[in-house]
């Protein structure tokens, strides 16, 4: 569904106490794909470049280079129906959502922008894509502050599956969670997946969660990808010393 190929991203590095400015390769070069329904793990350290890449995916950051093939044919956000085919599910709820904006208005801006719904028929699209998610009616008429965090990622969740999108890119969608709520998102995430046939780039530096989640798995360091391929191979038959020190790490067996 989604082809990546040689994609490429730097930023300058501005220091007060530096004399020269510095370029510095946030994603060098990567190559990989995410089929039709899949779930598709990017794993690696922070500073790996795993969030960058997804900001080009996405087109909150332009790439220097390479190519993004959506359906074979370059991915491109220039109408209301293509910007709505890739949605993005951030780490911070908080700062995500407006705090003076009520949930059920966050997910109703959605969906009067891209479906010019109004009235009964606006609401009733609300309440639905809330029901889908675990959330109730009561749940609409609250701020964000009035919610515990496990009800802020399902809104966020809730805004992102507005749009009817292909492709959900799922930023850390949990590590701010506790555990039992943490299971309660990876399980509606799953869901999703299964019963609408969205595929979902999940980004985590929690190897746990990719063995339970995914489908396929892909290891970044340093901006290139150093590893990729079905999650039960690659955590039993890591071939790269990287990816074995990251399975390493992890307390206990997986």
């Amino acid at each position: 569904m989604l082809k990546i190929s040689g994609l490429k991203k730097s930023f300058i590095a501005e220091s007060p106490f530096a004399v020269s400015k510095k370029k510095v390769m946030a994603v060098a070069g990567v190559d990989f794909e995410i089929p039709d329904a899949a779930i598709v793990a990017l794993v690696g350290e922070s500073g790996s470049g795993k969030t960058t890449l997804a900001r080009c995916v996405c087109g909150l950051e332009i790439p220097d280079g390479g190519e993004i093939i959506y359906n074979n044919e370059p991915l491109s956000f220039d109408t209301k129906e293509k910007r709505g085919r890739v949605q993005y599910i951030f780490q911070d709820t908080f700062s995500s959502l407006n705090p003076r904006m009520k949930a059920g208005n966050a997910v109703a801006e959605v969906i009067r922008f891209h479906f010019n719904k109004k009235g009964k028929e606006l609401d009733s699209a609300v309440f639905s894509i809330f029901e889908s998610v675990g959330l109730d009616a009561l749940t609409a008429g609250k701020y964000p502050h009035e919610l515990s965090g496990g009800q802020r990622q399902r809104v966020v969740i809730a805004r992102a599956l507005a749009t009817g999108p292909a492709l959900l890119i799922a930023d850390e969608p949990v590590s701010s969670l506790d555990v039992s709520v943490q299971a309660q998102v990876l399980n509606l995430l799953k869901e999703l997946n299964s019963a609408r046939g969205i595929s979902i780039l999940f980004i985590t530096h929690d190897l746990r969660i990719v063995r339970s989640l995914a489908g396929y798995v892909v290891v970044m360091k340093d901006g290139a990808i150093v590893e990729k391929g079905d999650v039960e191979t690659v955590f039993t038959r890591p071939r790269e010393a990287y990816t074995r020190l990251l399975l390493d790490s992890l307390p206990g067996a997986l």
